[in-house]
């Protein structure tokens, strides 16, 4: 299986420096991946008491056992704090905030879960990014279906690599919330002196930025990865950008966000770096690779799969043009050739540029 470490850089030292908070809270956190256990990492570092769980039983004991992530993040070990859990029932119980870290294809059904017990928590969170596969719903709107009632909620988005939070890195991000009085008490929750958070009440367009930079990044990847250099990929990530704000003015989301963390902020990293498993997708198809073959390289759950298909699908929906985006599409689900689908956006229609 492929492992981040491949990719961990050796020559920026560890930074522990943290911001204790003055009151102990309890966070359980739903999804032990990479970014899960990278926030569970950060909270516990914060003075957080973190329970976290995940359905891979075995996974959890591999935790407890060696106290680091080895599937995911090898070498770092776990804080004090950090409690993993293999049932759900123990996880949430007497908890302050649940944050659900997992794929978009199973955020609903952990929400379902969470929904069925006995006394469902009050404070939501999630860093998961990404379209429903199948309905095209944003997931605060999956929230609203299967948790009802659910008033405190908040999403977690920004470029941040979990290998870089689980180091103590400097990081900044975005939580947004309609609840301004709810977004500032999660951003206080996370703030450290090495993790910013910032704060928003538009949830559309952080979401939104959060899950068109993915397959964007596929895009830059299959550039890079059939060598078509810098210049190609810096026109990607601006003509990918005016998809992100044309699609998410229509839908409602604001032009600032877009030009914020949750919206260029994202997108460059993921478009440009190979933590990105987004980008090292693109780049393995761009040298040649089947897509089979990439994804088992990769390991681990790539969004912009699903999401290119929900995106392109959405686009055409709402009457909105996203060339990059359904050329992903084409290349991911109809067997267009990666230089081919390059080309055919070269060679559209000379016109004004728009954003």
């Amino acid at each position: 299986m492929h492992r981040l470490a491949t990719h961990k850089p050796t020559s920026v030292p560890e930074i522990t420096t943290s911001m204790p908070s003055t009151s102990r809270r309890a966070v359980s956190i739903l999804g032990a991946g990479s970014w899960g256990t990278a926030l569970a990492m950060l909270l516990a570092r914060n003075g957080v008491s973190v329970r976290l769980w995940d359905r891979d039983t075995a996974h959890i004991a591999a935790l407890n056992t060696a106290r680091t992530n080895e599937r995911y993040l090898p070498g770092i070990t776990l804080p004090d704090g950090i409690s993993p859990l293999a049932d759900l029932q123990d996880a949430l119980a007497h908890t302050d905030f649940v944050l659900v870290v997992v794929p978009s294809s199973g955020f609903r059904e952990t929400l379902e879960k969470i929904a069925a017990l006995e006394n469902v928590p009050g404070n939501l969170v999630w860093a998961s990014k990404g379209l429903e596969p199948g309905t095209r719903k944003f997931l605060h709107q999956v929230v609203e279906e299967a948790m009802p009632g659910q008033t405190n909620f908040a999403a977690l988005s920004g470029p941040s690599f979990a290998l870089e939070v689980a180091r103590g890195l400097p990081t900044a991000v975005t939580i947004a919330s309609p609840d301004p009085v709810y977004a500032q008490t999660v951003a206080d929750l996370f703030h450290s002196a090495t993790f910013r958070a910032y704060t928003s009440t538009d949830l559309i367009g952080v979401e939104l930025g959060g899950s068109v930079k993915n397959v964007l990044a596929i895009a830059a990847g299959i550039s890079d990865g059939l060598g078509y250099g810098a210049n190609a990929r810096a026109a990607l990530i601006t003509r990918g950008l005016a998809e992100i704000m044309r699609l998410g003015t229509k839908l409602g989301g604001q032009r600032e966000t877009f030009m914020g963390l949750a919206g260029v902020g994202d997108l460059v990293l993921t478009c440009t770096d190979d933590l990105s498993r987004n980008r090292r997708l693109g780049l393995a198809l761009g040298r040649g690779k089947t897509l089979a073959e990439a994804v088992e390289e990769i390991g681990q759950a790539i969004e912009g799969l699903e999401t290119a298909r929900e995106l392109h699908a959405l686009a055409i929906s709402r009457q909105v043009d996203m060339p990059i985006t359904a050329q992903v599409k084409a290349v991911l689900y109809d067997g267009e050739q990666p230089a081919a689908a390059v080309q055919a956006l070269l060679t559209r229609e000379a016109k004004p540029e728009q954003l």
